[in-house]
């Protein structure tokens, strides 16, 4: 799913990473995706859709769900603090 800049910055709400975490982002929704950067401690990041990946267990619990936070950019939904275990943005298509 590819955003305009103005289409990003309209849709997309900003969530907190997990204190204390260094978290890594993938090029895709899973651990056997490539590592394209690695987000600070006290990152936010924006939620543009959601799609199910491989199973991770961080700060916020176990979950299948990987938020993309750009364009061929994912973390795991445990690392992020959306106040929900389920899903917060549509789904990726």
């Amino acid at each position: 799913m590819a955003l305009t800049p103005a289409a990003e910055s309209a849709t997309a709400r900003y969530y907190d990473v997990a204190p204390g975490y260094r978290v890594n982002v993938r090029n895709g929704p899973g651990t056997n995706f490539s590592i394209v950067r690695v987000l600070t401690e006290g990152s936010k990041v924006p939620i543009y859709c959601q799609t199910p990946g491989t199973t991770e267990t961080g700060p916020y619990g176990t979950s299948n769900i990987w938020d993309n936070i750009s364009n061929g950019q994912y973390v795991s939904d445990a690392y992020v603090h959306t106040g929900s275990d389920g899903y917060v943005a549509d789904r990726c298509g």
